[in-house]
């Protein structure tokens, strides 16, 4: 990607570069990470672990500010945290003694009481929350309480959705289910999303864009775009050659290529 091509975007991540004092030794978690990310976009970005994925979301969050380059959404600077910029966990981490409407209102701040109780409602009723409002974490499943946690990423409306593997933790079947829910959310919402994860069939049915990262240190090493409608069949001749390409960039160099039939 050249630099004239990081012009425009909604987020623009020009020439990131971040390392660490680790044991008296300089870590290179990123070095020259440049994306432009499109409004409304989604972005699927894999790696092995410890290729600064997790490191780039932090930055991208606002929770890490010392790192080198420049990151920008809608031209501004990012900074640090901000409610423009929504964060889902592979933990929900909701806080346990409160119930599911007073987790999804938490971080909401600046409305109306009134107003605010009405967000709340809309927010919980995206999720397909509606009658668990009074219910406490324990009370729910996995996957009702990822639905909680996305909940209140989404009651500011943010402009980007951060997404950390927020599966990762949930059986095959609920992780599928929780898959249609985000597209399901990213219709309705039309917000930027920003997914980690480990899971590449997962990658290439969310994303617009499979980003693959390198380690040692942290690189863009491919940008696979998946130029598929939606719905996407995962059975598909197409969707199973995105899958091998992603693949065979993410194991290049540890195995053989993959070579199942497709």
């Amino acid at each position: 990607m050249t630099a004239s091509s990081l012009e425009g975007g909604n987020l623009v991540i020009k020439n990131v570069s971040r390392k660490f004092l680790a044991n008296n030794k300089v870590v290179n978690a990123l070095h020259d990470v440049n994306l432009n990310i499109e409004k409304g976009e989604i972005i699927s970005i894999i790696g092995a672990s410890g290729c600064g994925k997790s490191t780039l979301l932090r930055i991208i969050a606002g929770l890490d500010i010392e790192y080198a380059g420049d990151v920008h959404l809608e031209g501004r600077p990012i900074l640090g945290p901000g409610v423009d910029r929504g964060i889902v966990f592979q933990e929900h981490r909701l806080l346990p003694w409160l119930s599911v409407e007073e987790n999804v209102a938490f971080g909401l701040r600046g409305l109306p009481e009134a107003d605010a109780k009405l967000v709340v409602k809309d927010h919980i009723e995206l999720v397909g929350l509606h009658g668990f409002e009074k219910a406490h974490p324990h009370q729910l499943s996995g996957g009702m309480a990822q639905r909680a946690s996305i909940a209140r990423a989404l009651v500011n409306r943010p402009q980007v959705l951060i997404l950390d593997e927020p599966f990762g933790a949930l059986d095959a079947l609920t992780k599928m289910q929780m898959q249609q829910e985000v597209l399901r959310i990213w219709a309705a919402e039309k917000m930027t999303m920003i997914l980690v994860t480990h899971d590449i069939d997962e990658a290439v049915f969310l994303g617009d864009r499979v980003v693959v990262m390198s380690g040692g240190p942290g690189q863009i090493k491919k940008i696979i775009p998946v130029e598929l409608p939606r719905p996407r069949d995962r059975n598909s001749y197409e969707f199973s050659r995105i899958r091998k390409e992603v693949y065979n960039e993410f194991f290049a160099e540890r195995q053989e290529p993959f070579t199942y039939a497709i």
